[in-house]
């Protein structure tokens, strides 16, 4: 992205917060606009770029384009292990100079000679066809097919998969493994490349435990197992994970974790609403943010929110405490945000009708935990804002619109990081 371009989207990011009365306010903001603010904000970010070698580049994204480096194959090579032959048959078989593949130019072929050769290996020069193995056979120091050969079978060209400048792949292309083999083959070391954004996860609240059963009151804590490796899934890199009280002093520490952190973006759990011990809305008063979602219309999850941290420079996701609600803030805010921020495109939307009727909230967006089967989705029991079980059964969660959804009709998806091909996608 251009600076123009990156300005631009800041500057549309802005006009949908100015034209939402929900975002930055007390009421909350319609769901489909949270997910907008959320995308676009990321994506006018000023992105940064880095030179990753190879081993390091996975499920980052090119930021230049992948232009070939050389011919790909570089020279003409055998398909399969066989004899390379010239002209026609039967050939003299040429002993003891086998051609394998890594080794220097091999001789010449005569007119109606046979050399053996190994997959991938160069092809002689004045050879005309490979005869694989099994389709051939040596008598009397000749080679004879069994099928009729054709000229240039059996041969890989060079260039015949690109050649040298070629573009493979375009800026903004996610490196997978295949685009790792790709580079390699290509002859790049490394990549110019948009880095992972990095990310500090808060967890806040008295009440939680990290070992062990609950007791007394208190309950373990679900998500810092949860929300770091659901992120990295998304392209993120967490570098930090912290837990923190709810007391006064508490709170200190949320403000110097907050203004002090070097991630792209932080991710608080819990204190979002306005009880006696939430302390994300005056911390962030404290630190000179700027609320951009402040409250969304859906269930579970409806206290989330996003923040400007530093003029842009850094941002905020606040989540709800109750495990399913924050997913739903995972997956209403932070990910949308952080595609922007990594360069990535948008997750291709995509509808599937319900196989059974879903109640809705008389308002509020619903996300109701669903499993796929048979070009139908099937709503799951347990969904309410604290429940796991669900989620964990689930290959995506369906986007449910005010008043609920019949029986059989087409409902928005939301995938999963590990359903949707984690941070390959």
């Amino acid at each position: 992205m251009t600076p123009s371009d990156t300005e631009r989207a800041l500057d549309e990011a802005l006009a949908l917060v100015a034209r939402n009365p929900d975002g930055g306010g007390h009421r909350a903001a319609p769901w489909p606009r949270a997910r907008e603010i959320a995308a676009r904000t990321g994506a006018a970010v000023r992105p940064r770029t880095h030179r990753a070698a190879l081993s390091d580049a996975l499920g980052e994204v090119l930021a230049a384009p992948l232009d070939a480096l050389t011919d790909l194959p570089p020279f003409d090579t055998s398909a399969m292990d066989g004899w390379a032959v010239a002209g026609p048959g039967p050939w003299a078989v040429r002993e003891g100079s086998d051609v394998l593949a890594g080794s220097a130019r091999p001789d010449p072929l005569a007119d109606g000679e046979a050399v053996r050769i190994a997959t991938g290996a160069r092809i002689p020069a004045e050879a005309t066809a490979v005869i694989r193995s099994e389709h051939c056979r040596t008598a009397g120091g000749r080679l004879h097919a069994e099928r009729d050969v054709h000229a240039g079978q059996d041969i890989r060209p060079r260039g015949q998969e690109c050649r040298s400048g070629d573009q493979l792949l375009p800026a903004g292309a996610i490196v997978t493994p295949a685009v790792l083999g790709l580079a390699a083959a290509a002859g790049y070391d490394d990549l110019l490349t948009r880095p992972r954004p990095r990310v500090e996860i808060l967890v806040l609240g008295d009440e939680l435990l990290t070992e062990g059963r609950p007791h007394d009151g208190l309950i373990r804590d679900a998500l810092s197992p949860m929300i770091g490796p659901w992120l990295a899934g998304t392209g993120a890199r967490i570098i930090a994970t912290h837990r923190l009280g709810d007391d006064a002093e508490s709170a200190e520490a949320l403000l110097e974790a907050v203004t002090g952190s070097e991630a792209d973006l932080v991710i608080t759990t819990g204190g979002t609403a306005a009880g006696p011990v939430d302390h994300v809305h005056p911390v962030l008063s404290r630190a000179g943010a700027e609320l951009l979602v402040d409250g969304v219309a859906v269930r579970p999850g409806h206290p989330m929110l996003l923040a400007r941290l530093d003029g842009g420079a850094r941002h905020l996701v606040g989540l709800p405490g109750n495990p399913l609600a924050a997913v739903s803030g995972l997956l209403t805010l932070a990910e949308p945000l952080l595609r922007g921020l990594a360069g990535r495109a948008p997750r291709p939307r995509y509808a599937v009708p319900v196989r059974d009727a879903v109640p809705g909230h008389p308002y509020d967006t619903r996300l109701v935990p669903v499993v796929l089967r048979y070009d139908q989705a099937v709503p799951l029991r347990y969904n309410g804002p604290a429940m796991l079980r669900g989620i964990a059964a689930a290959d995506a969660l369906a986007v449910v619109p005010p008043n609920g959804a019949r029986a059989g009709q087409e409902l928005e998806m939301l995938d999963l990081a590990w359903a949707g091909g984690g941070c390959f996608t």
